[in-house]
């Protein structure tokens, strides 16, 4: 009796990848897999680096790391701009000249070890970054059912965290067993990048997206509260993405070696985690998995603010990065709400929104965070109170998002009422 229980038990670890091969290697599928995996190579290459890099090349300290931050946050503030690049390029297309830029920049950032120098190459890198994630994302919707949408962004988390882990083990077998220097690593990472872009081009045919997108700005009122939840998911970002991974090296002393094995165990971790968080969210639905993660986040972010030991700071970034998998939950609900021809506008519409508080918040955190141990607290309450805020709009998210009905009953009536 206990064999086909533990065969039973087994089998969600196969239904998390059914289908996956089922229009052959050469699908939409299999690309967006392989442009899920290109991003960490590029760019967790760059983010492991790039901490002890600017401290032992470019003296940095929190106003100079900031303000590296908040430039690299410029070209996700402009990511609108992408509706423009597609009355040149196809989706298909740009996505790909995008991830050759993002590799260009990381390859050239071990060539100019100064501020001026980093500041330039982290804005080309960030550049391809955003116009790529734009695409990526604005793909993913067009070629993939809604039903199915969370169910392929649990794999596509998956197989980036797998190539990050890839990418984590490459730079810490680089820096302890080869003793690369930093430019040489910048290096294997810039061109890995520029080999998957080949491929991409090369290896695969161009894919129909169906409903032709429209080539304006769009900016629609029904969508207001999915424009909230991405600008808060933003702010709240910045400060996990910037000032967390500084914490473990200028307070805790993590040389570049132990920040890459922290991000080794959040790697493993998220394998597992991702496509069954997807599976969770078409299970339990949007609302309550957005309920869940800023509950949590809550929580994480005011104890970044007390932390005193270097361990616990590192558990509570793994789980920190364990709650963001939950936002796939955001793009979710967009799918069910938007019209199909307004996807690849909102996508660049959206992460430009979602950047706004990302482009300032880093240099004005970065001036507080030198004023000492007050000011890290500060720092770190300031993102418990932005996932305080998140949940308040969570809360308006309805049990069953549909064009009609973007919002809960109630604040629909309120809308109509104030209109």
């Amino acid at each position: 009796m206990s064999s086909p229980l533990k065969i039973k038990r087994r089998l969600p670890l196969l239904d998390d990848w059914s289908g996956v091969l089922k229009d052959g290697w050469r699908s939409p599928q299999i690309l967006l897999l392989l442009f899920a995996a290109s991003i960490p190579v590029a760019f967790e290459t760059w983010s492991v680096l790039i901490n002890n890099f600017v401290v032992e090349k470019a003296q940095f300290t929190g106003r100079e790391i900031g303000m590296l931050q908040g430039l690299r946050e410029v070209p996700g503030f402009l990511a609108f701009t992408v509706i423009f690049m597609l009355l040149v390029w196809r989706q298909q297309t740009f996505a790909i000249l995008s991830l050759a830029v993002m590799g260009v920049g990381v390859a050239l950032a071990g060539f100019l070890p100064s501020v001026w120098g980093l500041y330039f190459t982290t804005v080309l890198m960030s550049t391809g970054f955003h116009y790529f994630a734009v695409m990526q994302q604005s793909l993913a919707m067009q070629w993939t059912s809604e039903r199915e949408l969370p169910v392929v962004l649990g794999r596509m988390t998956a197989v980036a965290s797998l190539a990050s882990l890839a990418t984590y083990g490459v730079v810490f077998g680089a820096l302890t067993l080869l003793e690369l220097s930093y430019l040489q690593v910048f290096l294997v990472g810039g061109g890995l990048t520029l080999g998957i872009a080949a491929l991409a081009r090369f290896g695969f045919p161009q894919f129909p997206t169906g409903i032709r997108q429209t080539t304006a700005i769009v900016l629609c009122r029904r969508y207001w509260l999915y424009y909230a939840l991405e600008f808060m998911s933003g702010a709240r970002r910045q400060i996990f993405i910037v000032f967390a991974a500084f914490m473990m090296v200028e307070t805790f002393g993590y040389a570049a070696k132990d920040i890459t094995l922290l991000f080794l165990v959040n790697c493993l971790i998220s394998i597992w985690v991702a496509p069954r968080v997807g599976r969770l969210i078409v299970r339990w639905g949007e609302r309550p998995a957005l309920i869940f993660e800023y509950v949590g986040l809550i929580g994480v972010f005011t104890a970044y603010a007390f932390v005193q030991t270097g361990w616990l700071a590192a558990g509570l970034y793994i789980v920190d990065h364990l709650f963001f998998a939950l936002a796939i939950a955001i793009k979710s609900y967009f799918r069910k709400i938007a019209d199909p021809s307004d996807i690849a506008s909102t996508a660049g519409v959206s992460l430009t929104i979602s950047h706004i508080a990302a482009v300032g918040l880093p240099p004005i955190l970065g001036l507080v965070w030198v004023l000492g141990e007050q000011g890290r607290a500060a720092v770190f309450l300031l993102g418990a109170g932005i996932a305080a805020g998140s949940l308040v709009l969570a809360l308006f998210v309805p049990s069953a998002p549909a064009p009609g009905n973007e919002t809960v009953r109630w604040m629909r009536w309120r809308s109509r009422a104030a209109a």
